[in-house]
């Protein structure tokens, strides 16, 4: 059987993954006729950006999945119309290395108090060494795929590294907690904060003025998962008291960034334009390809959402 696969996303998208999910496909032996356009009933899997123009998918009426392109899923998971698989991506030869890589630097980076040092225009001798890692912990909001590897890279590096998730998960020399109760005392003197949960109701604020004030003083938040995450109002008002220290954030409630968002402008947050973690096209091209083969072959499809979960 040939399989009719639909790309469905911004059209910049195409240049970039229609040479690696070709070969990728080919390598897996997959039938196929791949394109950005054709009927909907003929569509067998959407390969799909929720920022792409199919919003109904009511008439793919032989559809067998739909495969996200990205990790988060909010922008479609919610869809009343989609009533078949819905994949996301999970990629750790691309995006969870990426996200390591970020976050392991960015943690790194305010342990070592470099700011200090690469921006010191008043040319301060100030011979004051940091603590070493040990002496630094760390938490992890969210211990997906990202924050498991996050977690195993900085516990690694020494940190003493604490986990929370929703659910209960386990990871190795990690503490991990998870609940209402275990979130305050994951958050509890922690100096570094790493948010890396999925965008949904329960989690929309889950750092606030009542759970920021829980960090150890002049603590950094490293937001790298989801804009809706923090309240913005709050954080601000954290770092003006100095009870935060800094934040450095690569995702927001609207992006790009409001020019005249306050983040901006604030001496103690660092903006990155969510580049955090992309979605590298041949490593991820892989992953769609493999879960093509299997829908193919009758097996069940990898990186399956939780619809009533929402990720």
């Amino acid at each position: 059987m040939t399989a009719h696969i639909l790309f469905s996303a911004h059209a910049s998208r195409w240049d970039l993954y229609e040479a690696p999910l070709k070969e990728a496909l080919d390598a897996a032996g997959v039938d196929y006729v791949l394109a950005t356009q054709m009927p909907p009933e003929q569509v067998d899997y959407i390969v799909y950006a929720p920022n792409s123009d199919v919003q109904d998918f009511t008439p793919f009426t032989q559809l067998k999945a739909v495969l996200n392109l990205w990790a988060g899923v909010e922008g479609v998971v919610g869809n009343r119309t989609l009533r078949v698989p819905l994949a996301r991506m999970v990629d750790e030869e691309g995006l969870t290395q990426g996200m390591v890589e970020w976050v392991t630097g960015h943690v790194l980076r305010h342990h070592l108090g470099m700011d200090a040092h690469i921006v010191n225009p008043d040319h301060r001798w100030d011979p004051v060494a940091p603590p070493l890692s040990h002496e630094r912990p760390v938490t992890i909001l969210g211990m997906g795929a990202l924050g498991r590897a996050c977690a195993r890279a900085l516990r690694g590096l020494g940190f003493p590294v604490t986990g929370w998730s929703r659910s209960e998960k386990r990871v190795a020399h990690v503490r991990c907690l998870h609940g209402d109760e275990g979130l305050a005392q994951a958050l509890r003197g922690a100096q570094i904060v790493v948010l890396l949960l999925p965008a949904t109701p329960q989690t929309d604020s889950i750092l606030n003025a009542s759970s920021l004030n829980l960090l150890a003083p002049g603590a950094v938040v490293i937001n790298p998962g989801r804009g809706p995450l923090l309240d913005d109002d709050a954080l601000l008002q954290a770092l003006d008291d100095g009870h935060v220290g800094h934040a450095t954030l690569d995702v927001f409630r609207v992006e790009p960034l409001p020019q005249d968002h306050p983040f901006w402008a604030h001496p103690k947050v660092t903006v990155t334009p969510h580049i955090a973690s992309e979605t590298r096209p041949p490593s991820a091209s892989r992953v769609i390809a493999e879960n093509i083969r299997r829908g193919e072959a009758g097996l069940g499809f990898l990186h399956l959402v939780d619809r009533d979960a929402g990720y």
